[in-house]
């Protein structure tokens, strides 16, 4: 299916893309183009990307620029800036491109879908990662596992997941195949549509939520619970269990620590409010569902950019 020279294209190198790319960069054989015009452009061919102390000089290349379609692309954009990047890919997609997203929600792959009929989105989420970056500079200990696959999957699984779990394993990345991948999606959802809303709302870190007295706890699993609600009303397999398993996960982070969502706030920039609240008021207006908690955290997040403005 694929080439000899293995083609990646990225676009959008946050702490997380920076890292993956890095590591698949090590793969022999493989070429890394970077999606990037500007001074974004101008500062990667200046400066390259560090992670963890080795500079990557990737070949970067204009949205406009023809190329070979690549055999993976990945995106690592924030939602905020998704609407922007989706056309920027179109030179990079071909009948045999896989994509992975490492965008949160659960919106991204469908959307590249709709716009790319003729490429193959595998659905993926991240856990675990401790990536930072400051200007070109990234740093992680951890790169935590990915999983990845189709929406179900059943050995051998597909072309396509059998050569991205190749990819992983000659980079040295941990991953595991789902059987249901919906299913873990919607976990990560469940998670973030409350940790990351109520930490953002609150500009704190992850112990506001540790500490089941407060407030900010009880605020967290109401907006997790509407998760529940309306996954179920779609067949989709979640459950009150699956917020006792990430409590368990809750209880093993740094209290210091602030989540994505709530470094955007405290930096004044846009959130992602839209893929997790948001996405939440349209699906439960759909199946009419009330959602009081996630139209609560919506208000005070969309508040909270405008006061930016003002």
């Amino acid at each position: 299916m694929m080439s000899v020279m293995i083609r990646i294209s990225v676009i959008g190198l946050g702490a997380m893309g920076a890292s993956y790319t890095a590591k698949l960069n090590e793969v022999p054989q493989t070429h890394v183009r970077v999606i990037a015009e500007g001074e974004r452009a101008e500062r990667l061919r200046r400066d390259g990307v560090t992670v963890n102390s080795v500079r990557h000089d990737f070949t970067v290349v204009a949205p406009d620029d023809e190329v070979e379609p690549a055999d993976l692309l990945i995106v690592g954009v924030k939602y905020t800036g998704f609407t922007q990047a989706l056309p920027q890919m179109r030179n990079h997609i071909g009948d045999n491109t896989i994509v992975l997203s490492l965008l949160n929600g659960i919106t991204s792959e469908d959307e590249i879908a709709a716009a790319y009929p003729q490429c193959h989105p595998l659905l993926s989420i991240t856990f675990g990662i401790d990536a930072v970056r400051q200007g070109q500079t990234v740093t992680f200990i951890s790169l935590g596992s990915m999983e990845f696959g189709e929406k179900t999957n059943q050995e051998p699984y597909s072309e396509q997941v059998r050569w991205v779990a190749d990819l992983f394993d000659q980079a040295g990345l941990t991953y595991a195949v789902p059987t249901d991948m919906v299913a873990r999606m919607w976990w990560k959802f469940l998670i973030n549509t409350g940790v990351n809303q109520v930490t953002a709302a609150l500009d704190a870190p992850y112990a506001i939520l540790q500490d089941p007295t407060c407030p900010a706890y009880d605020l967290m699993l109401a907006a997790q619970r509407e998760v529940v609600a309306v996954a179920q009303a779609q067949n989709i397999a979640l459950g009150e269990q699956d917020i006792d398993s990430w409590l368990t996960v809750l209880a093993a982070l740094g209290p210091g620590q602030y989540t994505s969502m709530a470094q955007d706030v405290l930096a004044h920039r846009p959130t992602e409010v839209d893929i997790f609240a948001g996405a939440m008021l349209r699906m439960g207006r759909d199946l009419g569902i009330r959602v009081p908690a996630n139209t609560f955290l919506y208000q005070i997040l969309k508040s909270k950019e405008r006061v930016w403005t003002l």
